[in-house]
This record gives C-alpha cells, sequence and structure tokens, in this order.
C-alpha cells in the first residue's frame, strides 16, 4: 500500500468551519517509558521533535457535541503558544500548519485519528472557510 504513516492533509479538510482553543497547551507523556515516578516525555518516532498538545473546539455546528473537542498534537522543540485572545470574545481562533492525520482503531473498535500539526498560529485575516458539502450538494454532484 502507498499510504503508510500520517497523511498529510490540510487545515481546512480537517476544520472546515475553523477551530478555537479551549484549554491549556501541554506536553504528552510517553506512558511506555515513564515509570517509577519518573516522567518521560514523547518524542515523534520520524522527526524526533517533542510532542505537545492543545484541546481545541471544532465550529462545525452540524456536530454532535461530544464530538466538538479534539486534540491537536504539535510537533515542536519548544511549548507552542496559542494566539492571543479576541478582546471581547471567549474564544481563541487558531488556525494549524503542516498537518496530519493518522487514522487508528480506538479501544472501543471504532476508527479515530489523530492530528498533528507543526505550527499553530493566529488565523489568517479574510481567509476564506471552506464549507462542508451538504447533502443537497453531494446529492447534486
Amino acid at each position: 500500500m502507498a499510504l503508510q504513516g500520517p497523511i498529510p492533509v490540510t487545515f481546512e479538510q480537517v476544520f472546515p468551519h475553523g477551530c478555537y482553543v479551549v484549554g491549556e497547551v501541554e506536553q504528552v507523556k510517553d506512558f511506555d517509558a515513564s515509570s517509577n515516578g519518573r516522567t518521560v516525555y514523547a518524542k515523534d518516532r520520524i522527526t524526533g521533535q517533542l510532542v505537545w498538545q492543545v484541546p481545541v473546539m471544532d465550529a462545525d455546528p452540524a456536530l454532535k457535541a461530544s464530538q466538538k473537542t479534539v486534540a491537536v498534537k504539535i510537533l515542536s522543540p519548544v511549548q507552542p503558544v496559542p494566539p492571543p485572545p479576541v478582546p471581547g470574545s471567549p474564544f481563541t481562533p487558531v488556525e494549524f500548519d503542516g498537518m496530519s492525520v493518522t487514522p487508528y482503531v480506538s479501544q472501543a473498535g471504532r476508527l479515530a485519528y489523530s492530528i498533528r500539526a507543526t505550527v499553530m498560529r493566529t488565523p489568517r485575516v479574510g481567509a476564506p472557510v471552506k464549507q462542508a458539502p451538504t447533502g443537497k450538494d453531494v446529492a447534486a454532484a
């Protein structure tokens, strides 16, 4: 099979309605290597970069509440800093570059995706957010 490892994707493919930071950036622990109170932090197997994660809320209005929050893992030698919050808003919009997804089977036996990026940044001003196709659009195609 030609596809091996992470599958490159664009921000617009993963979050066509945008997304918002809803928690702190944290370093990912390597639970297999940690032991006896000694914490070992995860490194990406391919790049050797440290792995950080940040919870984000997907702005897609069609998602169920339980599907809205996902973790995006960021590969970076230093802790990534989220963009500044928008004045007067409780939400901090964010975009990611260098994105990839890795499909896996969850413990519940369902298909899931690990989302990774190399850069977290402020959204581009005026960049159009692509709308996901509706049932009508798919039926018309």
